[in-house]
């Protein structure tokens, strides 16, 4: 789970007010479940009705726990070629998979070449030893240690994303490098948001919300007569995810709209009173360290959750220079000082800019 800093607004969470457009009474939603990207994800809604509202629901879990299932690093599933059948094979032979899982590795390839190269899903042999060594110090904080430089240095030599090879004609991967590992964590949660928002506002649902994690991808409008945009409250990173709501720093309001967050606060552990976190720069193979937290806002989620990662990645000048340079996306940074500096079209649609739930 890379990032679950975002958080509802209170008064989305907990409003039990029937909503109407164009004279039908919508009624407000929610549900959650606990089993797929190993996070939380949270769905509230306006449906007509509770049944309507579970049929929705269902589709969206169980096309959640498909996906999550086809981006698995760690795990084999029965009848599924995933990213953990494709790492299993690098070197040996290309492996067929589903069009997700194509698109999804195009995608990712298409962002890295077309940014500044600093998000890479080929860098997994470098996250796995971060990861072995988190883990270690989960089970055993009084010896936990920072990974070896060479050791760093020797797998980096295995995270050439050109030897990444997709063959759309015959829907196969193949990683030509036999030490080399996909981890398509920085993208595989908002790209898997965002294809299930696509297919359920096919089939109708188009007043909803939902937090994968974190990642925050409002559909619509809320179907309230209370407001007309949706709340999204952005945590303080030096403040527990949990409270009384003085742990929002601020809230951003708006529709059709995803917000995602990439902070050191949530997913690290403790060396010589030095915060290890979970986002390494591909240059120095160590944590990033420009920020507390970044936050991010265009529409698409899977180009929100890539740019919260790259934007984490850079210093100030170059990551603002990235999000001015893109059409749509809008960003806020927490320096480790308490300093905030943020985006004009950021400013515009938050509450410490102006912004309300209602026009």
């Amino acid at each position: 789970m890379k990032k679950i800093s975002l958080i509802l607004m209170v008064a989305v969470l907990v409003s039990m007010l029937s909503g109407c457009s164009g004279g039908v009474a919508y009624n407000r939603f929610n549900d959650t479940f606990f089993d797929s990207f190993d996070t939380v994800t949270q769905v509230i809604g306006y449906t007509k009705t509770q049944e309507e509202f579970d049929m929705y629901m269902t589709q969206i879990h169980d096309r959640m726990l498909e996906l999550h299932k086809m981006y698995d690093k760690y795990n084999d599933y029965e009848g599924i070629n995933n990213i953990k059948t494709i790492n299993d094979n690098a070197g040996k032979e290309p492996v067929k998979v589903s069009k997700e899982i194509i698109d999804l590795i195009n995608f990712s390839k298409e962002m890295y070449y077309n940014t500044n190269q600093k998000t890479n899903i080929a860098f997994g042999a470098v996250l796995r030893i971060w990861s072995d060594y988190r883990d270690d110090a989960e089970f055993d904080p009084t010896n936990a240690k920072i990974p070896p430089m060479e050791m760093l240095q020797e797998a980096s030599e295995h995270t050439d994303l050109e030897k990444v090879i997709v063959d759309e004609e015959n829907m196969t991967i193949f990683l030509q490098d036999p030490e080399m590992s996909l981890d398509v964590g920085a993208v595989a949660k908002g790209f898997a948001t965002e294809i299930i928002v696509d297919e359920m506002v096919e089939r109708g649902f188009d007043s909803w919300i939902i937090s994968a994690g974190g990642n925050i991808r409002a559909v619509g409008e809320p179907k309230d007569p209370a407001k007309t945009k949706w709340g999204i409250g952005i945590q303080n990173p030096d403040k527990s995810i949990f409270g009384d709501g003085s742990n929002i720093l601020d809230t951003v309001f708006m529709n059709n709209i995803s917000v995602v967050s990439s902070g050191d606060y949530q997913r690290y552990y403790v060396v010589d009173d030095q915060r290890i976190h979970h986002i390494i720069d591909p240059e120095t193979l160590m944590p990033a360290s420009h920020y507390r937290a970044i936050n991010v806002v265009i529409e698409d989620s899977g180009l929100a959750d890539f740019y919260s990662t790259e934007v984490f990645l850079l210093p100030y000048e170059e990551s603002r220079e990235l999000v001015e340079s893109v059409d749509g996306l809008e960003a806020i940074w927490v320096f480790a000082d308490g300093n905030i500096e943020m985006t004009e079209g950021f400013m515009a649609i938050s509450r410490s800019g102006g912004a309300i739930a209602t026009d």
